[in-house]
């Protein structure tokens, strides 16, 4: 149970690390001819970046960086909640707090990847005529499946 504890903690940490990268820096899309890349925030060339982006900074993109950040944000929180249970829970109760948070963490970054591959990064050509999606955008994913397999798992774990 011990050993479960643990792994469940350190993914938890590496999703709430890998989500905050994910969100901050700025390789989402990433242009196969030249050296561009475009995150939320920023626009990036040849190392050097700035804040116009190719495209429209609209609703679409605010709500991606709120979802993003929300997303951050409910993951931290989570992480506190399971820690503050472990310690002052009785034994055989359920983690339902952390993890009812870690599946509101976990829907705040569908909704914000979703409407970003939906207006940005839909395959065709529309930030760069040759481009592939970057790490940041991958690692969103990554997190989105991690969240959920840790919301769960705290729904379902007793304190033993």
């Amino acid at each position: 149970m011990l050993v479960l504890l643990a792994g469940i903690f350190v993914v938890h940490i590496a999703t709430v690390i890998m989500l905050f990268v994910s969100t901050i820096a700025n390789v989402w899309v990433v242009s196969n001819s030249t050296d561009e890349s475009v995150g939320l925030w920023k626009s990036c060339i040849n190392g050097s970046c700035s804040y116009p982006l190719p495209y429209d900074v609209g609703d679409a993109l605010r709500s991606v960086q709120a979802f993003m950040i929300l997303s951050v944000i409910f993951s931290v929180i989570s992480l506190v909640v399971f820690v503050f249970q472990l310690f002052t829970m009785e034994k055989g109760n359920r983690f339902f707090l952390s993890g009812a948070v870690t599946l509101v963490c976990w829907l705040c970054i569908l909704i914000g990847v979703s409407i970003y591959t939906h207006h940005y990064a839909d395959g065709s050509g529309t930030l760069y005529p040759s481009s592939h999606h970057g790490y940041c955008f991958i690692l969103s994913w990554i997190c989105f499946c991690f969240s959920f397999i840790i919301g769960v798992l705290y729904l379902v774990l007793r304190k033993k």
